[in-house]
């Protein structure tokens, strides 16, 4: 058990909101009209598409393949027809376009073949591959690929899970340990056997009483160490790095992770989707969210991949006139959507529909008066105010000595700043920089190497050439210097590799007439005799030919009392 709990840096306490959703049952969404899948489900890795238009699916039908590392498989949340397979609006802040498989239902929802998974009568590494086929991904919001985080099944001590569910207005995580805690558990004892972690804690938010009461009555009939603690409400204990800190008493020290320490977190959902993985062998094809903010009927809904926003948000009552925006995730962390068009992807935990009543448009943006106060708020005991300065100078070289990829963009900073300055903003603008010129530099690294290799082997293959030329003249040189009595161009010849080579060549080319025999010579005019031995003799005077015998007596004096009779005819 554990025996004291502890505490982190900074931290906030807003209002938490979590009481207008926290009593709805999870309810099943009907299938929408259409479903837009995009290929890219988080920003690390997007998948193979495996289909085309006017195909027939089936429900957990893999569409996309793996790519890369980080890749983990998509598929088809109902079974319908691809009407088209075409770029489409992801639900980001930059609403630029993604890959997306667009699915139309056929309202029959009929799965593929799927069978449970015995995880124990397999190698670890298959059932890794198995979570990466079945598209399974931390559901806390980063959709990190599991089976990566899973490691290597050795070092970790401690397996933690998240049910903490920090930010205000989310109550998904709650419902879904008030309702499915045992399968959770299940899911936890199977994430908990692949990493070897003897001890499993699960951490959840003493705001949320019915979940705790819930987990630890699944937790009685588990076998092993788990233990289900209640951690002090404060935003962000939810964090990675915080509820390690609270739970263990471990600090995880800038740049490094806390597999690197003995211990390892997963969503309540990723513990879910686990265990629906591997004891039914289904794919990851729906989630559970929240619907809430400026509504009637707010609620929890078990909701399929790719369900556009439009579709989803009239479950909870007609949309109200004030309502002016949607926010995707909470409203620390979240971000508003840039159409309702976009579709709902694996890391999207809450939609919230916000209005200037519920969510105020900021004061104007003040001048930094360097009042320390995001330091002091900081969870990752950072120093907000220096990475403003850095990265609004754009100063990025500065900012990434002042840690700026340790920064989780909670919003504490921002939340408590007088000034009103928009600090994740910032930390966001910076991070993407820096990012894109990596991309840049690692783009003219490879274009650098590309020449720089086109040139070695343009400079070898001519030493290479240069060495067969010095080789075959040594050759050369050896025959010139075998042969007697050589004169002097062959002496000359011998010392210079050009003219040995040239003279190699002349060699051979007589060699080559002296051997080939004239061809077409029989029943020749004496006229046309006459004109070869003219040739000839030209030849030889060139020094083209090797001398050769003169013609017999008896060979020419036809050809000569042939000429005297035609002298004699014509006078």
């Amino acid at each position: 058990m554990i025996a004291r709990l502890f505490g982190f840096h900074g931290g906030i306490k807003p209002e938490s909101h979590k009481s207008e959703s926290a009593g709805s049952p999870i309810r099943p969404a009907p299938i929408p009209s259409r479903l837009v899948v995009p290929l890219r489900q988080s920003a690390r890795a997007a998948s193979e598409c495996l289909v085309a238009a006017g195909q027939k699916v089936l429900k957990g039908e893999r569409i996309g393949a793996p790519e890369g590392v980080l890749g983990t498989a998509v598929h088809a949340p109902t079974s319908g027809t691809v009407i088209e397979v075409a770029n489409h609006p992801m639900p980001h802040p930059s609403g630029l376009d993604t890959l997306s498989v667009v699915i139309e239902p056929d309202g029959e929802d009929r799965w593929i073949e799927h069978a449970p998974f015995d995880w124990r009568a397999h190698s670890r590494d298959q059932a890794l591959a198995h979570l990466r086929d079945c598209g399974i991904v931390g559901l806390g919001g980063a959709a990190f690929p599991s089976h990566i985080k899973l490691g290597t099944g050795r070092g970790i001590d401690v397996l933690i899970l998240n049910g903490a569910e920090c930010e205000p207005w989310i109550t998904c995580d709650d419902r879904l340990m008030r309702e499915r805690a045992a399968d959770i558990l299940a899911g936890a004892q199977i994430l908990r056997e692949l990493i070897g972690a003897p001890r499993l804690i699960v951490g959840i938010e003493d705001n949320k009483p019915e979940a705790i009461a819930a987990m630890r009555e699944a937790a009685k009939t588990m076998d092993g160490n788990v233990e289900v603690v209640a951690v002090p409400t404060l935003y962000p204990a939810g964090g990675e790095k915080q509820l390690i800190r609270v739970l263990t008493g471990i600090e995880v020290p800038y740049g490094r992770l806390g597999g690197e320490f003995g211990v390892q977190c997963f969503n309540v959902g990723t513990a879910y989707a686990v265990y629906r993985a591997m004891h039914f062998g289904e794919p990851l094809v729906s989630r559970v969210l929240t619907l809430t903010g400026n509504v009637d009927q707010p609620g929890n809904f078990e909701v399929l991949i790719g369900t556009p926003v439009e579709e989803l948000l009239p479950l909870a009552g007609p949309r109200r006139a004030d309502t002016d925006r949607i926010i995707m995730g909470g409203p620390m962390m979240g971000f508003a959507l840039p159409a309702l068009t976009v579709p709902v992807v694996k890391a999207t935990n809450c939609l919230i529909s916000a209005s200037q009543k519920l969510f105020p448009d900021p004061p104007p943006e003040q001048a930094c008066i360097r009042c320390g106060a995001c330091a002091r708020a900081c969870p990752a005991e950072l120093q907000p105010f220096e990475l403003y300065w850095h990265a609004r100078a754009k100063n990025f070289g500065k900012a990434q000595e002042y840690h700026l990829f340790d920064c989780i963009e909670c919003g504490c900073c921002a939340y408590v700043c007088p000034s009103h300055i928009p600090l994740v903003d910032y930390f966001r603008f910076a991070k993407s920089e820096i990012w894109a010129r990596e991309k840049d530099k690692k783009a003219a690294d490879q274009a650098r190497e590309r020449f720089e290799f086109r040139n070695w082997r343009q400079e070898r293959e001519k030493e290479e050439k240069a060495a067969k030329l010095a080789a075959k003249a040594a050759e050369t040189r050896a025959k010139l210097a075998e042969q007697p009595a050589a004169g002097d161009g062959a002496l000359a010849a011998a010392e210079d590799p050009k003219k040995a080579l040239i003279a190699a060549a002349l060699a051979r080319a007589k060699a080559q007439k002296a051997a080939s025999a004239p061809k077409n010579t029989d029943d020749l005019s004496p006229e046309t005799l006459a004109e070869i031995a003219a040739i000839d003799r030209r030849r030889q005077t060139l020094g083209l030919t090797e001398a050769t015998d003169p013609a017999p007596e008896s060979a020419s004096a036809p050809i000569a009392d042939e000429k005297n009779s035609a002298s004699a005819r014509d006078a």
